[in-house]
């Protein structure tokens, strides 16, 4: 059987860095970690290709190749999805397709698609192969149940070419113990974290490393420390002594801000080498928090949390949401002097939506207050609910805040407030030929010809002087902000 794994393009997004990695030349920001991970499932005496359409075309002799294709996507994916769909049909290829684009609204492509392999492929995979042995494939595989992830295959690595991508993927855990009301996490994979064994994280970090990768991995789980007593416990401890003489390797995940609460988790993670996290930090507002269900946000001063992940060596990266029903007229000023007070660099501020299965999404849709499905992109100022402070309203006020943030003098001010907090015990970023190249060309295309040069060379130039072991996350940054600058000026048409 000649099957064909195909990854969707991913359009122009905030962390698809499509503007940042064209200085360091790469081709895409992350591998498709979760069709790796279905290679893993299938039949090893198939023949198996993948394809990311993100790192090179889909041509006519792979569908002709093909006797099967399996699709996997998400929201944001929608777009280049119905385009291989339109394709694999006039090759007269047949269609499995799963993943969280058709998982959470499958009604959508059950008349288009061959199989729909919906929620977690550990289950429904092996379903489908064996009917498929027996010649009676069922339309739809679904499942109620999790899947336990120590069960999980090692993705099938072979099937890419590592130097095409910036980051690697590694998959620790599923669900979330908390229940944020605009979140489909919860509604996907459940509120009791799930996790593999240490042996099997140990595993597939060998598995990286043996193929000669040596920069940043990146734990894909929505909430690294979900279980915080097995991250504390067992996995850093070993992720720190795996570690051990492994130069260029550096790790960034997803956690929830309760991780302030605890020094040594924080003392931890940095020593085991994590240099940033992304964070939902919302709102500063606590009622709209409250009304989002966001309560391990509340009751906290979210500047002093940040600052103290900031002074144990971690960047903090961070999510924010404007128009919720609770949002005060000022909210747009409240984001922006939150985010610069903060020195959160890398700030994505998106427009509430409610993505199907959400409790959001129920009870607006309960209120009439649904328009739609979502695009998927957090940034490209859409909605998919009618806010109560009015849209034109909430369009203008962030598209305010976006130009705000990333104009070039709040940009830069960011970056220098940040290293003036982050105080890391070792400096993880490496300098290797991509970080030459992209200096290089940041020297010249940002210092040289780039509308920011006077904030770029002031900040390289007082970095050197001040945090001169900091000087290449400042390089990072002003390529991120080039980038950031690029997508607001293409989804939002700002002048920046």
């Amino acid at each position: 059987m000649n099957t064909l794994l195909i990854y969707p393009a991913v359009p122009e997004t905030f962390w698809g860095f499509k503007y940042a990695i064209k200085f360091i030349n790469k081709k895409a920001a992350y591998p498709p970690l979760g069709l790796l991970t279905i290679a893993s499932l299938l039949p090893e005496n198939w023949n198996t290709k993948l394809i990311d359409l993100n790192t090179r075309p889909l041509l006519q002799e792979d569908l002709k190749w093909a006797d099967l294709v399996f699709i996997s996507a998400m929201d944001i994916q929608k777009k280049s999805v119905n385009e291989i769909i339109s394709r694999c049909k006039k090759a007269n290829t047949k269609i499995i397709a799963g993943g969280p684009l058709f998982s959470s609204d499958p009604k959508e492509y059950i008349d288009i698609v061959d199989h729909l392999i919906l929620n977690e492929a550990e289950i429904t995979m092996p379903e489908f192969l064996h009917d498929l042995k027996e010649g009676v494939p069922k339309k739809v595989y679904t499942t109620n149940k999790v899947c336990d992830l120590q069960k999980s295959p090692v993705p099938k690595w072979d099937l890419i070419d590592m130097n095409d991508y910036v980051c690697m993927s590694i998959q620790v855990s599923r669900g979330c113990p908390f229940n944020c009301e605009f979140c489909n996490v919860t509604a996907l994979f459940g509120h009791k974290p799930r996790v593999k064994t240490v042996e099997q994280v140990i595993n597939e970090l060998d598995q990286i490393y043996e193929r000669n990768w040596r920069g940043r991995i990146f734990f894909v789980d929505d909430n690294f420390i979900g279980n915080k007593k097995f991250v504390k416990k067992e996995l850093l401890p070993a992720i720190i002594e795996w570690k051990k003489g492994k130069k260029g390797i550096v790790f960034n995940t997803q956690v929830s801000i309760n991780i302030a609460d605890d020094p040594e988790l924080l003392q931890l993670m940095a020593k085991a080498g994590f240099d940033s996290i992304f964070v939902g930090i919302e709102t500063p507002v606590d009622e709209s928090l409250k009304e989002c269900n966001k309560k391990q946000n509340r009751a906290r001063d979210l500047i002093k949390d940040i600052r103290r992940i900031q002074n144990a060596g971690l960047e903090v990266q961070a999510g924010f949401i404007v128009g919720f029903d609770n949002d005060p007229p000022d909210i747009f000023e409240r984001q922006i002097s939150f985010i610069q007070e903060s020195g959160i660099v890398t700030a994505m501020v998106g427009i509430l939506q409610a993505p199907a299965g959400t409790k959001l999404y129920e009870r607006l849709k309960k209120e009439g207050r649904i328009l739609g499905s979502i695009t998927g992109d957090n940034v490209d100022g859409s909605t998919n609910i009618i806010p109560k402070m009015g849209m034109d309203t909430l369009i203008k006020g962030y598209k305010y805040v976006m130009e705000n943030i990333y104009s070039v003098e709040n940009y830069y001010y960011r970056v220098k407030k940040f290293l003036q907090e982050f105080r890391p015990d070792r400096i993880y970023e490496q300098i290797n030929k991509d970080r030459i190249s992209g200096f290089i060309k940041a020297n010249i295309k940002l210092g040289l010809f780039g509308k920011e040069r006077r904030h770029y060379w002031q900040t390289m130039m007082w970095t050197l002087f001040h945090k001169p072991k900091l000087f290449p996350f400042v390089v990072t940054f002003a390529i991120y902000g080039y980038h950031f600058r690029q997508i607001c000026r293409k989804n939002l048409e700002l002048e920046l």
